[in-house]
């Protein structure tokens, strides 16, 4: 069984968050093993990182940037991947974000993420409450995710 970390942020509205289980609903449904960590309630160990097959990335849109939670994610993986590349590099992952009206961090959250390994479907978006449809967008990122590395 494939293993998948769904890491994201989220808080006040919990709009990243719905997502985030909507991404989680379509992996499980493919038959992966999912792990959830939002990384607005701890700090994401680097550690951990290494044992999972694949990864889903959730952000908010935070003065069209990604939430300071998830950039020190960054440094702590850039840190440790000039120390021990070792599992650290090449695992498929997806995106999905929300955002309040501008959306204007996609391109910063896509190019941030462009070094982590290949990336798999489209970023999924939400303006305010993810709708129905990018619920479904995002179960269907999930199960993409999931059949990448099973």
């Amino acid at each position: 069984m494939s293993s998948i970390l769904i890491l994201y942020h989220s808080q006040e509205h919990g709009n990243t968050g719905k997502m985030a289980e909507a991404v989680a609903e379509g992996a499980r449904a493919a038959g992966a093993e999912v792990t959830m960590s939002n990384t607005n309630e701890a700090r994401f160990d680097i550690e951990q990182y290494r044992v999972f097959d694949a990864v889903a990335f959730g952000s908010p849109d935070y003065y069209s940037y990604v939430a300071g939670t998830i950039k020190v994610f960054l440094d702590d993986w850039y840190i440790a991947k000039g120390r021990n590349p070792t599992g650290l590099l090449n695992k498929p992952f997806a995106q999905f974000m929300s955002h309040g009206g501008g959306g204007a961090a996609k391109g910063p959250f896509e190019k941030l993420f462009a070094r982590m390994g290949t990336k798999v479907g489209e970023t999924i978006t939400a303006q305010g409450e993810p709708s129905a449809a990018v619920l479904d967008a995002c179960r269907a990122l999930g199960k993409q995710l999931a059949k990448v590395v099973s």
